[in-house]
């Protein structure tokens, strides 16, 4: 069965960037999968009347709106195609069009239809943001955030964040076609954060990963002074994770991630 993935880019106001379009083809690749882009342009109201007409010609300036915003999307979905088949991945593009307040929930609505989505994670960028919340809590798929770094060409090494819940084991169970790319599977469990139901928590999952033929280790540790979400990506970055499986435990959490 052909695994698809989707890349939404929201072209307004502020357009997703370009730069997510090499790491969301390298995932692809790493996954085995088919890469299909949309673009989910504005489409405004016209909410004008008679004296804004002579004032300022709004519907003018509606019509600059959206023809800006279809450029970028033909221009980011033609770097996709690029790229793709540069890298060899089967790719496949689309545009659909929605209203200014309805756009990140076009997009959960859409990635719905796919078996995993892709999503930007840009520091300096809010629409990337506000889409990949909106898709992580609206859309009911596995969703891989793309950070500001090198491409992932490999799932060599993966983590997981794990306390044992219930968001913690969806997240493992909608992992798997990423866990079983991996040679190695490091089961990360904050202890003295909070009262875990299990001691052994971490040392289970790893046990039952390793049973079904995975290579899988587990490493509770302390935090540090500092939220458990940042703990969790530190200690991911220092054991040279290529990835991190984690719940969505919340918006709060979600927006301390880097």
């Amino acid at each position: 069965m052909k695994t698809i993935a989707l890349l939404p880019v929201i072209t307004y106001p502020e357009p997703n960037p370009e730069m997510v379009v090499p790491r969301a083809v390298a995932m692809a690749a790493a996954l085995g999968a088919q890469l299909h882009a949309l673009a989910i342009n504005v489409e405004i109201r016209n909410i004008s009347n008679a004296l804004s007409r002579r004032l300022v010609d709004v519907p003018k300036m509606t019509r600059e709106a959206e023809a800006l915003c279809r450029d970028r999307g033909e221009a980011f979905l033609a770097k996709v195609v690029l790229e793709a088949k540069r890298a060899g991945v089967d790719s496949t593009t689309d545009a659909v069009a929605s209203n200014a307040p309805l756009l990140n929930d076009t997009a959960a609505i859409q990635a719905r239809y796919y078996d995993l989505v892709l999503c930007a994670w840009e520091a300096n960028n809010p629409t990337s943001r506000t889409t990949a919340q909106a898709i992580i809590f609206g859309s009911g798929r596995p969703t891989i955030l793309l950070p500001e770094v090198e491409p992932v060409t490999k799932l060599h090494s993966v983590a997981i964040a794990w306390d044992g819940s219930r968001v913690a084991a969806r997240a493992v169970a909608d992992a798997h076609q990423v866990l079983r790319r991996a040679s190695k599977i490091t089961v990360l469990t904050v202890t003295g954060e909070k009262s875990l139901q299990e001691t052994d928590a971490a040392r289970r999952l790893a046990q039952g990963l390793n049973l079904r033929g995975l290579s899988a280790e587990a490493m509770p540790f302390v935090s540090e002074d500092c939220p458990v979400e940042v703990s969790l990506q530190e200690r991911a970055i220092e054991i040279g994770a290529d990835l991190m499986i984690m719940g969505a435990f919340g918006h709060t959490r979600l927006r301390g991630c880097r």
